[in-house]
């Protein structure tokens, strides 16, 4: 069953989303070559906790931690290390807070180190997923059906040359990390459930430079892609509402 949220708990979700998006940046902005993933840890849990929340990843079973930090050809649930960054490497953070009672969740990729030698093309790689994410977005309104969003997420992804990931998506949250329904990167089944006021959702643009084949490391966590080629991860907690989508996790 698809939970719809009053407007009383978007509100509440809106704050928490200040939260998630508050302790992403400040993620974001340690992230240079020579930290280690670990320190990256430890900001985002500071920052979820200094702000009054928890962090959400931690309430789930048998994950010790308030991120997913994925490197490369890694895709998702990408565990902590003490392994360093390094220069050129493609990380995303994944993370989320749960406050009154509400998770919110957000993730974006970048490109670690100084972007003006950045070869051209990892910055039309994160581009691509970034222009994903939006067209996806601005689907999440009243009337239209999940697979709309999916469609436009594909689109964008496909004409640029990139490879959704059909293994792993999106999903409704609120008071569960995880609801209903799922929001695939690409149109798989259909078009499925219509969007109503009051959903809210986790909306995910995953997707690889070459092979959506996945494999999952011997921590039984972190996936990554089968040929090594890069991945990319960009999400937002949207709320659908009368007068449109709005990105709660949207930075200030």
């Amino acid at each position: 069953m698809i939970k719809l949220k009053t407007a009383r708990e978007i509100e509440i979700m809106k704050e928490g989303a200040k939260i998630t998006a508050s302790a992403l940046g400040k993620t974001l902005e340690a992230a240079a070559p020579g930290t280690k993933l670990l320190e990256l840890e430890e900001i985002a849990e500071e920052e979820i906790t200094r702000l009054g929340a928890e962090p959400a990843f931690k309430r789930v079973a048998g994950y010790d931690f308030a991120t997913c930090l994925n490197l490369d050809e890694g895709v998702v649930h990408g565990l902590t290390t003490k392994k360093k960054l390094a220069e050129g490497n493609i990380l995303s953070v994944d993370l989320g807070a749960y406050y009154k009672g509400f998770n919110t969740d957000s993730s974006w990729t970048v490109y670690v180190g100084d972007i003006k030698k950045a070869p051209q093309e990892k910055i039309r790689f994160l581009e691509a997923g970034k222009k994903a994410l939006a067209a996806a977005i601005n689907q999440a309104r009243v009337g239209n059906r999940v697979g709309d969003i999916s469609s436009a997420m594909q689109g964008v992804l496909e004409e640029a040359g990139y490879n959704p990931v059909d293994s792993l998506v999106g999903h409704g949250i609120g008071k569960d990390l995880h609801e209903k329904p799922q929001v695939p990167c690409k149109v798989i089944h259909g078009f499925g459930p219509r969007l109503k006021e009051g959903m809210t959702l986790a909306i995910e643009a995953i997707y690889s430079a070459g092979s959506t084949n996945l494999v999952v490391a011997d921590n039984g966590w972190t996936v990554a892609t089968d040929d090594g080629s890069l991945s990319g991860l960009f999400e937002h907690t949207v709320a659908v509402t009368k007068k449109g989508p709005i990105i709660l996790t949207e930075p200030d």
